[in-house]
């Protein structure tokens, strides 16, 4: 038994370009969880378009693979997928081929966070959504995408169409809030954000509280979600009322 992690030995993959997923995960850990990070090589690249957001998710994914095999060395009892974008794509039907192909190469159980989000979604028991995210139209596409596979219905979304992997997290709360603002509507049962790089944990927790709504943040519910499937159900204060109340 790890004298740490006498409860959970978490992997977490992340891309190298992201700063936000660690310590976001950090403050969600509860006592006798131990998350441990590898990161998956990129270079911050310029992302001005459709085609730039391409080339930095075909770098993520090219790479994935070796960051996995590092966390197999510590012996990891769950994986924690700290990276979205390739975790939506093509589909429910495409990114549960993909979650199943990390999940035979890691040989323990998965959390990612497109299906994080539709467990934390089923658990509010809302079905119509607005989402915002720092991609580009063509992801915002995907994610969409995914959303209605799952039988959601996607009302708005909003992309911040942020310029590199590491301006990402650079994304301001007024930004953020301004997105927000945006989404909402009487026509809009609850708001997501996705980007795992897209520092709303915080600001995702006090929207719920004027919006009256849930306001669900990807890093929130990826935690949640793993944390739960491994059967630890410790309620976390102050992060929003997923981790609070489910």
């Amino acid at each position: 038994m790890d004298h740490l992690g006498y409860r959970m030995k978490f992997g977490v993959l992340g891309p190298s370009t992201n700063t936000i997923v660690q310590p976001d995960f950090d403050d969600m850990r509860p006592v006798g969880v131990t998350n441990h990070y590898s990161r998956i090589v990129i270079p911050d690249m310029a992302v001005d378009d459709n085609e730039g957001f391409m080339r930095m998710v075909d770098a993520i994914s090219s790479n994935t693979m070796d960051a996995a095999d590092v966390l197999k060395t510590c012996e990891m009892q769950y994986l924690v997928m700290g990276m979205s974008a390739v975790t939506f794509w093509n589909g429910k039907q495409g990114a549960q081929a993909y979650l199943e192909r990390i999940r035979q190469r890691v040989g323990v159980g998965v959390t990612c966070g497109s299906f994080a989000l539709e467990a934390a979604l089923n658990a509010y028991g809302v079905r119509r959504i607005a989402f915002l995210s720092p991609y580009f139209p063509v992801a915002n596409a995907e994610v969409r995408r995914f959303f209605e596979d799952c039988g959601f219905t996607v009302v708005r979304d909003v992309c911040l169409r942020r310029p590199s992997p590491v301006q990402i997290a650079h994304t301001t709360d007024r930004m953020c809030r301004d997105a927000i603002r945006e989404l909402d509507g009487d026509d809009v049962e609850a708001i997501v954000q996705v980007g795992t790089n897209l520092s709303m944990v915080r600001l995702a927790a006090a929207a719920e509280l004027y919006l009256d709504k849930p306001v669900v943040a990807i890093n929130a519910a990826t935690y949640w979600h793993a944390l739960r499937q491994v059967g630890i159900h410790d309620k976390i204060q102050g992060l929003g009322r997923l981790l609070s109340h489910h």
